[in-house]
C-alpha cells in the first residue's frame, strides 16, 4: 500500500479497492503496518471507505490523534470530497442530495425510504458535474459529502437513475470495471500542529477515468 505522508500524529495512504477500512487482518490499518515495517505500530481508523472503493484514506497513529480527528468530524470539519463517474447525466449540473437511508443488513444494502422509521438516517450530499459524454452517456462528478452513511453516494445516485460505472451492486451489473468512486481530496487539521491540511489525488490512468480529462 502506498504511503503519501507519515509523521507521529497522522498517515496518509491510498487505499486499494477490495480491502476493509477496519483494522483486521487483511485491512488497512494492517496494510499499513506493513508498509511501514512495523507490525506493532499504533495505526487507528477515523473515517471509511466502502470496502470498493479506492483513494486517499486517513489514518491517526496515536489514540489521542484518533480522538482529535474524530471531534473535528463530529464537528463537520473535516473535508472529504469524492469523484465518481455515473451513467447518464444529472438534470442539474450542481446540486444537493438529500434522503433517508435504510440499510438492509440481510442484503448488505442501502435504500432510500419515503418516511421517517426506525433505523432510517439522513444522507446529504452535494455534487457537481464537471464533465460529460454522449457515447456512451457518462458523467465525471466531484461530490461532497456531508453525511457519512454506508453506501450513501451509490445509493442516492443509483436511486436517481444515476448509477455509478462498475457498481454491480447498485446499478449494473455487466459492467466489468472497478467501481468508479475515488477518494479525491480530504482536508483536516493536524491534531497536533493545528495546521490546515489539504490534500487532493487523482484518480488512476484506467477506464473509465480515462474517458474524461484529467482533474
Amino acid at each position: 500500500m502506498e504511503l503519501l505522508r507519515s509523521d507521529a500524529s497522522i498517515l496518509l495512504c491510498v487505499k486499494p479497492a477490495g480491502v476493509l477500512s477496519t483494522d483486521e487482518p487483511g485491512g488497512v490499518p494492517s496494510l499499513a503496518r506493513e508498509a511501514l515495517g512495523d507490525a506493532s505500530a499504533e495505526v487507528y481508523t477515523v473515517h471509511r471507505l466502502d470496502r470498493v472503493a479506492a483513494g486517499l484514506m486517513l489514518l491517526a497513529r496515536s489514540r489521542e490523534a484518533a480522538a482529535a480527528l474524530g471531534r473535528q468530524i463530529m464537528a463537520h470539519g473535516f473535508e472529504k470530497e469524492y469523484l465518481a463517474v455515473v451513467h447518464g447525466a444529472p438534470v442539474d449540473m450542481t446540486g444537493t442530495f438529500r434522503d433517508l437511508l435504510l440499510r438492509d443488513r440481510r442484503e448488505c444494502k442501502t435504500y432510500p425510504v419515503s418516511a421517517p422509521q426506525k433505523g432510517a438516517q439522513e444522507a446529504m450530499l452535494d455534487y457537481r458535474v464537471l464533465q460529460s459524454k454522449n457515447a456512451p452517456a457518462l458523467s465525471l462528478v466531484r461530490v461532497t459529502l456531508r453525511t457519512g452513511r454506508t453506501h450513501q453516494i451509490r445509493a442516492q445516485f443509483s436511486a436517481r437513475g444515476l448509477p455509478l460505472v462498475g457498481d454491480r451492486k447498485y446499478g449494473h451489473p455487466e459492467d466489468a470495471c472497478p467501481l468508479a468512486l475515488w477518494s479525491y481530496r480530504l482536508a483536516f487539521d493536524h491534531p497536533e500542529s493545528g495546521a490546515r491540511v489539504d490534500m487532493t489525488l487523482p484518480p488512476p490512468e484506467i477506464y473509465p477515468w480515462t474517458e474524461f480529462a484529467p482533474c
